[in-house]
């Protein structure tokens, strides 16, 4: 009867493991895996206002874009990928350079959006690579940031090469961008970046699935995102603990300024302020109402711009 039992318990763990490793290998090629990423058609925390839907699909900053000689860059990476980049000198020359980093499943050139108003407005050159896993760039698996954050310091080395030792240079990213900026953040960089912009960032990746989980498939973070997590060592060399945002501005010495919308449901506003506090130098923080995800520049387009600008003025000379 003992021998029966033990082998039925052993045969539940056994099930139990094999169903917790095969959910891991599910929600790594879900969500980290480069492929066709159907999961996030049809989730409401990603659905856009029609205001900022428009300006997405059929504003004048595409036709901007589409317009523009940018020059081509490439780098490689740590790890051997050949990332790209695009470049576009200033009408004017200027040691201003903005460096634009996309979210999640986009490519550089979403980043236009931004890119026009640093272009056009400020008169600053304009960056906007690919990230590893998007676009142009190689890369089997998205990083979420964490690896991306030694691309973007290899970049800014890079454009520190290419426009001059007495560079100034914003780092403003979206989404993941925004984490990604935040995650280089806390390593040693060129002393040439001035100012970061952080859209809609996340605290860590962790955190952001743990979320997700509870709310797209009504599931607890454990067994499997410990699970998942440890798959993405095993599978991308990084962590979904170790790749957070939150750790690495607690020893960001460039000044941050944080945007978020109000009404975003995929990243939460409540991570932007625990963002906010937990950044040791000079801060700033601007929420957006009505605004959901990504969606403050969009639907609020003078506001942010005018925050933006004082920030620009305050701390770049």
């Amino acid at each position: 009867m003992k021998k029966k039992f033990k082998i039925a318990v052993i045969s539940i763990v056994a099930i139990l493991l094999l169903t917790d490793v095969f959910a891991g290998n599910f929600f790594y090629n879900l969500a980290i895996k480069r492929e066709q990423k159907d999961f996030l058609q049809g989730n409401e925390d990603l659905t856009v206002s029609a205001a900022a839907m428009d300006v997405f699909l059929k504003g004048g900053w595409r036709q901007w874009v589409q317009q523009q000689d940018f020059d081509q860059m490439e780098l490689e990476s740590f790890d051997g990928l050949t990332l790209k980049g695009y470049y576009l000198a200033a009408k004017e020359p200027t040691n201003k350079t903005v460096m634009l980093a996309h979210g999640y499943l986009g490519n550089a050139k979403d980043m236009g959006l931004y890119g026009q108003y640093y272009y056009e407005q400020l008169g600053y050159n304009i960056f906007m690579p690919d990230a590893r896993g998007h676009g142009q760039s190689e890369g089997d698996y998205i990083g979420f940031g964490w690896h991306d954050r030694l691309d973007w310091i290899d970049w800014t080395e890079k454009l520190i090469g290419h426009t001059g030792t007495d560079a100034q240079i914003i780092w403003h990213g979206l989404s993941m961008g925004a984490a990604t900026v935040l995650m280089a953040s806390g390593e040693e960089h060129p002393e040439n970046v001035e100012l970061i912009v952080s859209d809609s960032a996340y605290t860590s990746v962790f955190e952001l699935f743990q979320y997700q989980m509870k709310r797209m498939y009504h599931l607890p973070a454990f067994p499997i995102l410990p699970t998942s997590s440890l798959i993405t060592k095993l599978r991308a060399d990084y962590s979904l603990v170790e790749a957070s945002a939150l750790e690495q501005v607690k020893n960001a010495q460039v000044p941050i300024i944080y945007f978020h919308g109000n009404n975003d449901s995929f990243v939460p506003a409540e991570m932007a302020e625990t963002l906010y506090q937990h950044t040791t130098g000079d801060k700033e923080i601007m929420l957006f109402d009505n605004a959901g995800h990504g969606e403050a520049y969009a639907i609020q387009e003078e506001k942010y711009q005018e925050q933006l600008k004082n920030s620009l003025q305050k701390y770049i000379e």
